[in-house]
């Protein structure tokens, strides 16, 4: 597992306290698991996600994700519909571990309120929080 300093966290997106990330696009926000996350699991082998259209509250379960460590619900960040799904994850969940904020995101939404995102965590305070949990 990698140290909390060797974490990928990028600055454009904001994480949520149970490590899924959010990238407004846009007027829509591209959601996935944050690197500590995918690391913590190890690899993943299944995912579950929703299906175009479903509509979510903010911290409602949205996806699982399966590794050969765990089984882990995900939360949508913010409340919204699910706009588009990653179907590339249904062949290569791996995608998850080799590239959580790029070809490894999960689902779009189409957020009831952006001002959701301001509630997220930033960069810096997901790693000051990730420092005090070693």
């Amino acid at each position: 597992m990698k140290e909390v300093n060797e974490l990928v966290l990028p600055d454009d997106v904001r994480y949520a306290e149970d490590h899924e990330w959010a990238r407004l696009e846009g007027d829509k926000v591209r959601v996935g698991l944050d690197d500590y996350a995918q690391d913590q699991l190890g690899d993943i082998v299944f995912v579950e996600l929703p299906r175009v259209g479903e509509a979510f509250e903010k911290g409602e379960v949205f996806a699982t994700v399966e590794s050969v460590k765990a089984v882990c619900e995900c939360y949508l960040p913010m409340g919204g519909e699910i706009v588009e799904v990653n179907q590339a994850l249904e062949e290569a969940p791996e995608l998850m571990n080799q590239s959580p904020y790029g070809d490894g995101w999960m689902v779009v939404v189409n957020p009831r309120s952006v001002s959701e995102l301001d509630s997220l965590m930033t960069s810096a305070a997901c790693l000051d929080k990730l420092k005090g949990e070693e």
